[in-house]
């Protein structure tokens, strides 16, 4: 990780709200942004902010999602989530989370990520993948 990388750190990610981000479930009508992905868009933009910062062999991962997803947001809206750095402990990178749509904050919370060394991160899948063939199924 680069030095770069410290607190008050921030960065936006704006978008449109497509139909993949919303609900189906309440009908055409009642279409909104979805909670999970919100949460994935959270993720998505603090990860990049993390990889303007990241070494070649680095990636990150994440550890902790605290998010209250406050508003609805329609189809087609435009949506601005910022995320700034408020601790680095390590490897460990901790930010603050906002996002609005054209009108009000929609979203608030926090979000932990882990800086990875990748073919060490590799290296340890590969080894859970071949404990679990051990494992005899049922």
């Amino acid at each position: 990780m680069k030095d770069s990388l410290r607190a008050d750190v921030s960065s936006s990610r704006r978008f449109v709200i497509d139909n993949e981000r919303t609900i189906g479930f309440m009908g055409e009508e009642g279409r909104v942004y979805a909670t999970p992905s919100l949460v994935r868009d959270i993720e998505q933009t603090c990860r990049d902010l993390l990889m303007n910062h990241a070494d070649p062999n680095e990636d990150s991962v994440g550890m902790e999602v605290s998010i209250r997803h406050l508003a609805p947001t329609l189809p087609g809206m435009e949506v601005e989530i910022t995320a700034k750095v408020v601790a680095v402990d390590g490897r460990k990178v901790s930010f603050q989370i906002s996002a609005r749509d054209d009108l009000e904050l929609i979203g608030e919370g926090s979000h932990t990520r882990l800086v990875v060394d990748v073919a060490k991160t590799l290296e340890r899948l590969k080894a859970k993948a071949a404990k679990r063939a051990s494992v005899p199924a049922g």
